[in-house]
């Protein structure tokens, strides 16, 4: 029990916390904003992906590390553009198209790094973004280096949530996406665009899911492999859910879900060899299960999510 408490009450658990959930915070922005405006984006886990290749290795290339990070944004934005084309334009299957551009921006990433990198023993690496300590808190006892010393995007993905939140609820645009996710035909008739607002929505929220992976290679790692976004985009989709389609609940759903990893980690050094470590990598994937059991059955889904819009129909 002592361990379990000394666990809690470390610093450093909780500022893992906030690094592990960077990610998913803006994958589960992005997933969210598409959602609102009515298009489920399954093209997230390439998505990830592939900023998190493009922007390691235009930082690798001479590139600073914000264009690295502002150049995976723009191509997660290409990748939401085919998105859209493919659903809003074409009305095609969200589903469908959303795992074909899952599957074609992961391959690409893939050749990409193949074709410029080549194969090598150990990954070439770059100087990550560095964890910044604020003025005046970064050394109040154990919230000073538990909340106060992330890196610049740490702090970027929770403004953006906070934006997010404050422009969805409180700005016409905000009430168009809204609109636009619940009832396209409707909110034609109020002047509003759909089409318009769902391409905007698919791609601003791609272009999130491209700084999620970008994250990962930019501050919390210093290379990249193919691998290394290990499904945190489906985890994204899942928080949406969880999150009722609400920013708010989304950054305390990202959080959440990284407590359970870091706990889990620590919790396999202190009882290591008496518990099987692929019990302690099931926990937070099980907790997040349970917890989206119970928060589903309250959510209440766009009513016109994976709804294809065509003028002059209903």
């Amino acid at each position: 029990m002592m361990q379990l408490f000394d666990i809690i009450a470390s610093a450093g658990l909780w500022a893992a916390i906030l690094r592990i959930a960077t990610p998913l915070i803006f994958g589960t922005l992005g997933a969210l904003l598409c959602e609102r405006a009515g298009v489920l984006n399954l093209g997230i886990e390439g998505i990830m992906t592939f900023g998190a290749m493009i922007g390691w290795l235009s930082v690798y290339h001479g590139a600073d590390l914000w264009t690295g990070l502002l150049i995976a944004a723009l191509a997660g934005g290409v990748f939401g553009l085919l998105h859209a084309g493919l659903t809003v334009t074409l009305g095609l299957s969200q589903h469908v198209a959303g795992l074909g551009v899952t599957l074609f921006a992961s391959s690409f990433s893939y050749y990409v790094f193949r074709l410029i990198v080549p194969l090598a023993n150990t990954p070439p690496t770059i100087v990550p973004f560095q964890p910044i300590a604020i003025p005046g808190l970064s050394t109040l006892p154990f919230i000073g280096p538990a909340f106060f010393t992330q890196t610049a995007p740490t702090y970027l993905a929770i403004l953006i949530s906070l934006l997010m939140a404050y422009i969805i609820f409180r700005t016409p645009i905000g009430l168009a996406i809204r609109m636009t996710g619940e009832n396209p035909h409707a909110a034609e008739a109020q002047g509003v665009n759909p089409m318009k607002v769902r391409y905007g929505a698919v791609i601003a929220g791609s272009a999130l899911m491209g700084m999620g992976g970008a994250f990962l290679t930019l501050s919390a790692f210093n290379s990249f492999f193919p691998t290394m976004v290990q499904g945190r985009g489906w985890i994204c989709i899942a928080l949406v859910v969880f999150a009722s389609w609400r920013p708010g609940r989304a950054l305390f759903g990202a959080l959440l879900f990284a407590f359970f990893d870091a706990f889990q980690l620590r919790l396999q050094t202190a009882l290591s060899g008496l518990v099987p470590y692929q019990l302690f990598l099931m926990t937070p994937y099980i907790l997040s299960i349970a917890a989206l059991a119970v928060m589903a059955r309250r959510a209440r889904v766009p009513q016109a999510l994976m709804q294809p819009y065509r003028r002059g129909e209903r």
